[in-house]
């Protein structure tokens, strides 16, 4: 299977808790909604006051198979990635490697020549936020740049160069700064300003400076677990119109380009993610974190830029629950889901994971969060 197109991120902002409600009996939860949405497995937690108050997974690693999942299997995280590629230009930034007012001509100034001369001016902190004018999907389809990312050569810094500089000799799908646009090439050239400053590719510096701190030990790239062996869960698709459970078995095919990385190809088990949630959660609050950023690197994270209801990595919104801003991003390649919700003012986190992509795998998700917020935050 050849897994095509850069999924734009749900942002499920409708969602909000019912009201009071009893704490939810979280393993026959999770069993319920799997069952109604048909998903092979699904799985969650939930933080308060920096504790794991809850954490289950049910279900089965590959449809047709009874090998279950289990707390410690590895998932696979999609766009949660995106947060995670920003908190690494916030700690880039405090060491000062690279500043958020930095452009691509700056980064790259021997490339600047051959670059649309739009392009010059585009920031870190406008990709970062989706405001660069970095294309979306259908537009890379349209020049054939999607078809071409997937066949440069080379490790994943050198397709994260073809794709910068392919892209970037072309005019910007938007004028920069003039709109919110979510694009994972923002991500990818964002991941490659990053690596050029620091002289190490992305993966080696998120593994370094973000999962290595906090101790993620299970974090890794692309599809989880080994070709031809049902060592961690397996990825599926969800046919019509008989809904039918297609897994997928790990390999190339199974995730987007390794190039990609910086916008979406992160996989860790299900307590890995929590610790790295419950970091955003402690340095907004003021509390000290691994990972040493101070409280203002945090929040600026947090903060939606102007005009819009996006942060560096973080979808913000208010809701009557959180207290203040509830921060969310979801993340898929198609083949997982991952739904993270943060309400920092409620020192308060929840994250619901499922192998299969696709509509089910968005509802229901957001069915277990609006569960469990109802039920931790009456």
């Amino acid at each position: 299977m050849r897994v095509r197109g850069l999924l734009v991120s749900l942002f499920a902002i409708g969602m909000a808790a019912a009201g009071p409600a009893a704490t939810p009996d979280l393993p026959k939860l999770l069993e319920e909604v799997r069952v109604k949405h048909r998903l092979p497995a699904l799985a969650c937690a939930v933080v308060r006051s920096n504790v794991v108050v809850a954490q289950a997974v049910v279900g089965v690693r590959k449809a047709g198979d009874p090998t279950p999942a289990t707390l410690a299997d590895v998932w696979h995280h999609g766009s949660l990635t995106k947060s995670m590629t920003a908190t690494l230009a916030a700690l880039l930034v405090e060491d000062g490697k690279i500043a958020w007012t930095d452009t691509l001509a700056d980064v790259f100034p021997a490339a600047a020549p051959k670059m649309d001369p739009a392009w010059r001016s585009v920031t870190l902190e406008q990709l970062l936020g989706h405001r660069g004018g970095a294309p979306d999907p259908a537009w890379l389809e349209e020049k054939g740049l999607w078809a071409g990312f997937w066949k440069a050569p080379g490790p994943p810094r050198g397709q994260r160069r073809w794709l910068r500089e392919a892209v970037t000799a072309l005019p910007p799908q938007h004028g920069p700064d003039t709109v919110h646009v979510y694009s994972n090439t923002g991500y990818i050239l964002a991941g490659a300003m990053l690596e050029e400053r620091a002289g190490k590719p992305w993966e080696d510096l998120v593994t370094e400076r973000v999962f290595g701190p906090l101790g993620m030990r299970s974090a890794g790239f692309g599809a989880p677990g080994s070709p031809g062996a049902l060592d961690q869960p397996w990825g599926h698709t969800l046919s019509w119109p008989l809904r039918n459970l297609q897994p997928v078995a790990p390999g190339p095919l199974a995730d987007n380009p390794p190039g990609l990385g910086p916008a979406g190809t992160v996989h860790c088990s299900l307590p890995d993610l929590t610790t790295y949630l419950m970091a955003h959660v402690s340095g907004e609050l003021g509390r000290p974190t691994p990972l040493g950023l101070p409280t203002a690197a945090w929040r600026k994270l947090h903060t939606a830029l102007a005009l819009q209801a996006y942060a560096l990595g973080w979808g913000v919104v208010r809701r009557s629950w959180s207290g203040g801003d509830a921060l969310n991003h979801t993340g898929s390649n198609t083949l997982w889901f991952s739904n993270a919700w943060l309400a920092p003012r409620r020192d308060f986190a929840v994250v619901v994971l499922t192998n299969v992509g696709g509509d089910a795998a968005a509802k229901a998700t957001d069915e277990v969060a609006a569960q469990v917020i109802a039920g931790w935050l009456r």
